[in-house]
């Protein structure tokens, strides 16, 4: 990645570049512990400058305790890895697929010393989240530009960064096919006569929501006026507002089976202080509050790509849990993973930017919202959500 520099106020959608020729892939992962003795070093790695004492930690570690110590996101990143790897041999692009992480190994520094030591110097960085948001975007460019200091690769090893694929075709069809799934399975158990389906995201502070993505316009199109703009931004911001698009496109792709359904988006995950307001309203408060006209649930995890801890403990475990104490039939629905639609999107976002494909052609943008095709550049005040810290231009 470039250093970063200040960038004209264009609209989001209009922040392409020109395709070039890369030469690997990063996959860029969170991380998380592969056994017990892993668990509180990863959490400190996680919080690392907060000042949060290991009793603490301990206290959210029961999630990983109650798994054996292992989180399924490593796993499911190798797995994702082998596909990619299958998907672009198939393509015939002869790029090679390199793996680092956030918070636990392999890192960001290990992957870049590796795919450096191989030979490699311009690298497109695929990111596991779909989402724009600080900790979906910003923060893993801010540990890329990290690791790039740290391993002295910096002028290098130059690393671009793939848009958010939130609305790709990609993304957005197993989501369909899935909840199309939970409500079908929900009538054959008897309980689809009135189904409701929640799809669920990662809660993040609402300060972070409202400054999520580009500053320049307001998510409804509205351009911003020079001052007031945090007043223009209240409501969640461009995060909030992504969520809901794909979630309405769900939702439109099942109408022709299941017309009518009652959905909502709902927030999973919080943590931090609870003095701090985050979105809301969070998946139990949501499923205590529905009415009693429900006869089933399908809980859509569209937040998030795998069916990692978050999606196993606040899914499968705490939200089961409230569905079973008021009697409601629920359905949890998988995450995209290693469906192929979603890894041929990924080769496709790759194709977008790479000149060195069978025909040398970049392929069309796709996107299903008038939210996108997203920007290919992050201005410098995109996702703020804390204190600036040094960065790289998504570029």
């Amino acid at each position: 990645m470039t250093a970063a520099s200040s960038l004209p106020p264009l609209a989001a959608s209009s922040r392409t570049v020109p395709a070039t020729t890369y030469d690997a892939i990063l996959l860029a992962g969170f991380g998380g512990p592969e056994g017990q003795e892993d668990v509180i070093p990863y959490l400190r790695n996680v919080t690392r400058g907060r000042g949060i004492p290991d009793e603490r930690l301990e206290e959210v570690a029961h999630h990983y305790r109650h798994f054996g110590g292992i989180s399924p996101i490593n796993e499911q990143n190798r797995d994702l890895k082998a596909a990619l790897e299958a998907e672009i041999a198939a393509r015939g692009l002869g790029l090679p697929v390199y793996w680092g992480n956030r918070f636990w190994a392999p890192y960001f520094a290990d992957a870049l010393r590796e795919l450096h030591a191989d030979g490699h110097r311009t690298v497109l960085v695929l990111v596991t989240t779909a989402f724009s948001s600080y900790s979906g975007c910003r923060a893993y460019r801010e540990d890329l530009a990290t690791a790039l200091a740290e391993t002295g690769l910096e002028g290098q090893v130059e690393l671009h960064k793939v848009r958010q694929y939130f609305d790709h075709p990609g993304f957005v069809a197993p989501n369909v096919d899935a909840v199309r799934s939970g409500l079908r399975s929900l009538v054959e158990s008897g309980n689809g006569e009135t189904p409701h389906v929640m799809f669920t995201t990662h809660s993040i502070p609402t300060a972070a929501a409202d400054v999520s993505g580009p500053r320049e316009a307001r998510p409804d199109g509205t351009a911003v006026p020079t001052g007031g703009a945090d007043e223009w931004f209240a409501g969640g911001g461009w995060y909030v507002e992504q969520q809901r698009a794909v979630a309405a496109l769900v939702m439109d792709g099942v109408a022709d089976e299941f017309p009518g359904v009652g959905w909502s988006l709902v927030f999973q995950s919080r943590s931090g202080s609870p003095e701090i307001p985050w979105l809301e309203p969070d998946v139990n408060d949501a499923i205590a509050a529905l009415p009693g006209s429900v006869t089933g649930l399908v809980m859509s995890p569209v937040g998030f790509v795998s069916d990692h801890m978050e999606v196993a403990w606040d899914l499968d475990t705490e939200a089961r849990e409230t569905c079973d104490a008021r009697g409601l039939a629920a359905v949890r629905v998988p995450t995209v993973g290693v469906d192929p639609r979603f890894v041929a999107g990924l080769i496709d976002l790759v194709e977008e930017r790479h000149v060195g494909s069978a025909d040398d052609e970049p392929r069309v943008r796709v996107a299903l919202t008038e939210l996108g095709p997203w920007q290919d550049v992050c201005p410098t005040d995109c996702c703020l959500g804390r204190a600036p810290k040094p960065t790289v231009a998504s570029v």
